[in-house]
């Protein structure tokens, strides 16, 4: 396999780096991280990304919500010298509504990256559940023409899925997205939020979670591509655990 990196929640400095050490030590072959840049938290993603590479000799990628950013500010993490890479999201609308949002495109501000940080690599993300696949297909082609490097994936929650978006973006360099979701409140936030449609078989404990998540970087493995593990809800040390056979062998 290329690449796995684990996906890490920034909320507090402290929490963050205990979580880090979790990951180093559960799954040491683990050498990327990927930071996403969630409102409900004080800690910013590229602040978070250069706190763990001070503290590891490791690639952090903090995700960057296009819609937060203003016409004139400063792009976030482009003058941090620890950087390396940073990727793009379109950002849902925050849930205060006195918070500014700008209507940035992705790709606006992935231009604006290469044009500003060149030294920057710029990941894009790609959603197969939103939007119409001939719809998402083409943003793809417009965050690649913009400067892309590759993408991240919305978490993907079956193999026959999976293929056939490996099949979409075979010529790009993907993180594939695994994540589990436990319990019929957290699927009810997916399926409203995500527009995910589920297999009628999808397994709702995490056992089952772990089992497709397993099937599907196998897959990933076999393909000789790219893989990121989101551990949301679930404990962190017991589910990147479940495939450390798998990153290692």
């Amino acid at each position: 396999m290329s690449r796995v990196s684990v996906e890490l929640i920034p909320r507090n400095s402290q929490g963050l780096l205990e979580d880090l050490a979790v990951t180093r030590s559960t799954l040491p072959a683990v050498q990327t991280i990927n930071i996403p840049d969630l409102l409900r938290f004080d800690l910013r993603s590229h602040d978070a990304a250069c706190l763990l590479i001070r503290q590891a000799p490791m690639e952090v990628i903090p995700h960057v919500r296009a819609i937060d950013i203003a016409p004139d500010a400063p792009l976030p993490g482009a003058d941090r010298p620890e950087l390396t890479s940073v990727l793009v999201i379109a950002g849902d609308p925050p849930p205060d509504a006195d918070r500014p949002v700008w209507p940035n495109t992705s790709e606006e501000i992935i231009t604006r990256y290469r044009r500003e940080a060149p030294h920057l690599k710029v990941y894009a993300a790609f959603d197969p559940y939103r939007r119409a696949p001939w719809h998402e297909l083409d943003i793809v082609r417009r965050k690649r023409d913009a400067g892309a490097c590759g993408f991240f994936t919305q978490p993907l929650f079956d193999c026959a899925m999976l293929e056939m978006c490996m099949e979409w973006l075979r010529d790009d360099s993907v993180f594939w997205g695994i994540s589990p979701v436990v319990g019929e409140r957290s699927r009810r936030y997916w399926e409203r939020v995500n527009h995910v449609v589920f297999p009628h078989d999808f397994p709702a404990d995490l056992e089952g979670n772990i089992a497709a998540g397993r099937k599907m970087l196998s897959l990933i493995h076999a393909k000789n591509d790219d893989a990121y593990l989101m551990p949301v809800k679930v404990d962190l040390a017991s589910y990147l655990g479940a495939f450390h056979d798998i990153i290692t062998g």
